[in-house]
């Protein structure tokens, strides 16, 4: 007769046990044979997001198509440190691959913040000829020169909107002191103190919290960022701004990635490529339905006065600065896509 203690089921449920205290990463990333290159890939957006399904379904494409030689570890969710921690890291070596939002890569490759210009994109037809294009060539010699390896085509984190929770924002007018959570990023604190608010820089991981806690009373972000970190439990209002465009551009070390042989390297770039362009897709579909769920789930949307903002940008000379901190060159690149700026 077997009892609650008998070997048999201690063993079965020790085994359970131990299956089930496996990380998830050690699961997703056991190798069909002992790796050639074993290097780690790290990013800062939520585990929901679309780009972390689409790199994760990359790293196994890697995989397969390497037999087993390139081995990718997968740490999402600022697992390994925030976004400019990751930055550092990816710069030093202790990680092969990041992938970064363009505004924080603009802490240390300052022509990033190009895409970053205030109402400069309106709509995704110019994004994707820019980035693509002679624009994007622009961005990346300077990624390169400036210690990492651009990867990939650039992925799509999204137009940003603001929210609020204390009262919606519909003119620069109803900007005027307003405490605003930005990235970590000179464009972004720029744009908002130029309208009159107090821009506060304050990490992704961090910002629920300061949200909750009203260290500010309101952030800006895409539709997929606000609803894949629940940014609905702690705001009431989103202002259709798209104020800003940013993409998401996948970094290597160079060390590490010079060290794999050309076959690799053809892999490596050909599944991120695959990845950006999945990813892009997501994020359109996911567009056209979050407005509603979003607004299902607490939110009140607001429509912006963009002419407004955009003017008191030309007013202020927010785009003489910018266009001389950029320089000709990548100036041209950008109207060539956006038309007349200032």
């Amino acid at each position: 007769m077997s009892t609650s203690n008998s070997p048999r089921r201690i063993s079965r449920r020790a085994v359970l046990k131990a299956a089930a205290a496996l990380p998830l990463v050690t699961i997703w990333t056991r190798p069909a044979r002992a790796a050639e290159f074993t290097y780690k890939l790290a990013t800062g957006q939520s585990l929901n997001q679309p780009i972390n399904t689409r790199l994760k379904e990359a790293i196994d494409r890697i995989r397969e198509a390497s037999s087993g030689r390139l081995e990718i570890r997968f740490f999402p969710a600022s697992q390994l440190g925030s976004d400019t921690d990751l930055l550092s890291q990816t710069r030093s070596g202790a990680v092969e691959f990041l992938n970064i939002s363009g505004s924080v890569m603009s802490t240390v490759i300052p022509l990033a913040a190009i895409t970053n210009l205030g109402f400069a994109f309106s709509d995704y037809d110019q994004v994707w000829r820019g980035v693509d294009g002679d624009l994007g060539k622009i961005i990346r010699a300077q990624i390169e020169k400036s210690g990492y390896v651009s990867v990939s085509k650039a992925a799509d984190n999204g137009f940003r909107q603001i929210t609020s929770a204390t009262k919606p924002i519909k003119t620069p007018d109803d900007l005027r002191g307003y405490r605003i959570r930005v990235p970590v990023s000179p464009m972004f604190t720029s744009l908002f103190q130029t309208l009159g608010a107090n821009p506060t820089s304050i990490n992704f991981n961090e910002l629920y919290t300061a949200l909750q806690t009203h260290l500010v009373d309101g952030q800006e972000n895409g539709l997929v960022t606000i609803e894949a970190g629940k940014l609905y439990e702690v705001q009431k209002y989103v202002t259709e701004t798209n104020h800003i465009w940013d993409p998401f551009w996948l970094l290597a070390n160079p060390r590490a990635f010079n060290a794999l042989p050309d076959d690799l390297k053809t892999i490596v770039r050909r599944e991120f490529d695959r990845a950006s362009v999945e990813q892009r897709a997501d994020v359109a579909r996911l567009n056209t339905s979050l407005k509603s769920q979003l607004s299902g789930k607490g939110l009140t949307f607001v429509p912006a006065d963009r002419d407004a903002f955009r003017a008191a940008l030309a007013k202020s000379g927010f785009y003489t600065q910018w266009r001389e901190k950029f320089g000709v060159s990548a100036w041209s690149a950008l109207e060539a896509v956006t038309g007349k700026i200032s």
